[in-house]
């Protein structure tokens, strides 16, 4: 229920449609960032010091009690507050999305670097002192609103921005291609990735017959299914990964000249991931693990950034590459044409509510400004009618645009009336144009008046439902971004087919997989083969009654010649040449405590990490307060049950013979540390910290450990026999910036 005020806004404009002061840009643009923020804290409520009321402003005297005919009667038909209650209640979910629907979000700015004029009118590229407010959803796509962060998917990354020509919505992944060249075959990848509809299980998994019984039938997706299979599809943090608008677009200037464009996201902390065992684990432990790292980042100060890259080819350059532009399985390597970083994004605001904004936000890819333009890339073109639609169905109908997390920060006026929600308050007596009554009110806006105008784009063919042979490759850029890994992500991808395909039960699926993944990569189908003690079919007969052009002959799939591409250091995460391999801020450093540590090696090492720009945090016994040997008391953030390994970076265990044999008589100390070994992650001990190592049998005998202070004796491993000796935070923080120590990881 509400307080009894008015929310001071009824729509994107007043009763005579003109715009509030709240909306009007000031000279610079928007004034500061949070112009769009003070917008919405309009409709902010947190009753606070106020009467209770019902949802038209009348006080309530007793929430506690329904009106009934006497103390044990029937409860009243007019109970009007008892009614309004429950019927609100009966309606608070909103059907959740197809996909998508598991998100999180966050507020934040966008400024350019400088102007893009060049290329492109969209006023929100111009001006580098302008801050044009946006709203960021990110968001799992196959499980429901329940289920883990850490699903092996891929993952949404949707940016909404509020800028002075309207709202422009560019909605991508953290993948920059897709599993389907054509619009028309996305309810069957959907339904086919979906739990199976007999049984409702599995639950945001694709490990299952019926998702690659349908990829092992469309070739198209083989290059899709390495960058899923890859590290790429569990992140370590949504904080940590890149993000693609997926489809080529066009930038237009001011003087109609168009350019194909591709845009990326490129995280400021680097590309970093998680093992899959990890990932399962953490989904026990903390299945609302991003949402979480991403809320309590912001809510630390510590801001995540990414710079927006673009790849701009020039229309006279449209076919000059062994791929087509406008096929969205492909990508345009950066070697061939180099990302551009254009300007910054920061998120720097938790949202208030997470229905109200979070899933009440509402992207479509037609929402574009002027200076942005679609191209003719045939699953752009059905995304542009499915986004809408949901929309319409998921909010209740054509008003969804006056939620506020929606609203454009400029006035609204067209003709569009009434229909569900409608909160605008149109005056008037016209709701038509062109008309007299009202001076032709409201006018169109001619191009010189930025206006939208599409490109004219001269288009001559015939209806046909068919597919261009430029689309017919499906194969060469897989095998380039196999190629392009490093052997240890290499060996992920193996892992992940032999995981996934090991959970099919029906064998001819398997098959078919096998020989598709033999047209990628030789090496990776033998090695995926031996883990699934199957062999690679030599041909594949077409399957019974198939009605669909899945025919997986390798001479109608493959390109009329073989495309040979040198491996791209760009498409891996380890050793990516445009990422930091330096930084380890805001990573999480878990110090293992218990009563009894020496406070001078605790401390010396929390500030080389926090200098560092690390987060530490102590797991202990017990929860509460642990006090060190000289008497300093820190709060325990976790004990050994409510913590685990996955859930840090790197762990360090001090010195202090009291708090290291009560953490010996612990086995889920030992637990911690070999898993956290497994992992790969960095592991560093001093003083009689070492003999827990040695304990957990990280450490033996053979490592020569020496006493007068050896730091780094095995691949992230670091380890004194003093206290804390000179240079020990230093060597710490080098061997986590390496974030993991891949020559610990077992071979296939």
């Amino acid at each position: 229920m509400n307080k009894g005020k008015t929310n001071g806004r009824t729509g994107g404009a007043n009763a005579k449609n003109e715009p509030h002061a709240a909306d009007l840009p000031n000279s610079a643009g928007y004034g500061d960032q949070n112009s769009k923020l003070d917008d919405l804290s309009q409709n902010i409520e947190d009753s606070g010091g106020e009467f209770l009321t019902t949802n038209q402003g009348v006080r309530v005297n007793d929430n506690q009690n329904s009106l009934k005919a006497g103390d044990r009667g029937p409860t009243l038909l007019e109970d009007f507050i008892l009614r309004e209650k429950i019927t609100h209640f009966d309606h608070e979910r909103i059907p959740e999305r197809v996909v998508h629907a598991r998100g999180s979000a966050a507020h934040g700015y966008f400024q350019v670097y400088e102007s893009m004029a060049q290329y492109t009118k969209a006023h929100f590229l111009q001006d580098p002192s302008v801050k044009t407010p946006v709203f960021v959803r990110f968001s799992t796509v196959a499980g429901s609103r329940g289920s883990t962060d850490l699903a092996r998917d891929v993952r949404g990354f949707a940016v909404k921005f509020y800028t002075q020509e309207g709202n422009y919505d560019l909605v991508g992944n953290n993948i920059p291609v897709f599993f389907i060249q054509d619009a028309i075959k996305f309810p069957d990848l959907v339904h086919a990735v979906k739990p199976e509809p007999h049984n409702e299980i599995p639950q945001a998994a694709s490990a299952h017959d019926t998702f690659w019984d349908f990829i092992s039938l469309m070739p198209e997706s083989m290059h899709m299914i390495m960058w899923v299979m890859s590290d790429r599809a569990i992140p370590r943090s949504l904080r940590m990964m890149e993000g693609f608008g997926v489809h080529t677009f066009r930038f237009v200037n001011d003087r109609g000249k168009a350019r194909f464009v591709k845009f990326h996201w490129k995280p400021l902390l680097g590309l970093h991931a998680v093992l899959w065992d990890e990932a399962q684990k953490i989904s026990g432990k903390d299945p609302d693990f991003h949402r979480r790292d991403l809320w309590e980042a912001i809510e630390n100060g510590d801001y995540p950034e990414w710079e927006l890259g673009v790849q701009i080819v020039e229309e006279k350059d449209e076919f000059s590459f062994d791929f087509d532009l406008l096929d969205p399985t492909k990508i345009i390597p950066e070697e061939i044409v180099p990302v551009r970083r254009i300007g910054k994004m920061t998120l720097n605001r938790n949202p208030e509510n997470f229905f109200a904004e979070t899933e009440q936000v509402a992207f479509h890819l037609g929402n574009i400004v002027p200076g942005i333009d679609f191209t003719n890339d045939p699953l752009l073109q059905g995304r542009l009618f499915s986004y809408l639609d949901t929309q319409l169905l998921r909010l209740g109908g054509p008003n969804f645009h006056e939620i506020p997390i929606n609203r454009p920060v400029v006035p609204l006026h067209n003709n569009q009336r009434d229909g569900f929600m409608r909160q605008t308050v149109n005056r008037g007596q016209t709701s038509y144009e062109p008309n007299s009554l009202r001076g032709g009110c409201p006018f169109q806006a001619g191009t010189d008046m930025s206006g939208f105008a599409s490109y004219a784009e001269r288009i001559d063919a015939q209806k046909i439902r068919e597919r261009s042979p430029s689309f017919h490759d499906h194969f060469s850029q897989a095998r380039l971004f196999f190629q392009s890994q490093s052997q240890p992500e290499q060996n992920h991808i193996i892992r992940a087919l032999r995981f996934e395909l090991g959970k099919v039960e029906t064998v001819p699926i398997r098959e078919r997989m096998l020989f598709l993944l033999a047209q990628v990569d030789k090496e990776l189908a033998n090695s995926v083969a031996r883990g699934l003690g199957a062999s690679i079919p030599a041909r594949l007969e077409k399957p019974m009654n198939m009605s669909v052009p899945g025919d997986v002959d390798p001479k109608k799939v493959q390109p009329k010649r073989a495309i040979e591409m040198e491996p791209s250091p760009a498409l891996r995460m380890i050793d990516n040449p445009n990422f930091p391999s330096d930084t380890i801020k805001t990573r999480k450093i878990a110090f293992l405590v218990a009563d009894g540590f020496d406070d001078a090696a605790l401390l010396d090492m929390k500030q080389a990490l926090m200098t560092a720009g690390a987060v530490v945090m102590t797991v202990a016994p017990h929860l509460g307060v642990l006090t060190g040997i000289n008497g300093t008391v820190v709060k325990a953030d976790f004990s050994f049950l409510t913590g685990s390994s996955v859930l840090f970076d790197a762990f360090y265990v001090p010195d202090g013979e009291p708090s290291v044999n009560s953490l010996k008589a612990d086995p889920d100390v030992n637990n911690f540390l070999i898993e956290g070994y497994k992992h790969c992650k960095t592991i560093a001990a001093s003083g009689a910290g070492v003999e827990l190592l040695a304990a957990a049998g990280i450490v033996t005998a053979a490592d020569e450990i020496s006493r007068t202070g050896k730091l780094e004796f095995r691949p992230g491993l670091v380890a004194t026999r003093d206290a804390y000796a000179q240079g020990f935070g230093d060597q710490f923080v080098s061997a986590i910036a390496k974030h993991r120590h891949w020559e610990r990881e077992p071979a296939l």
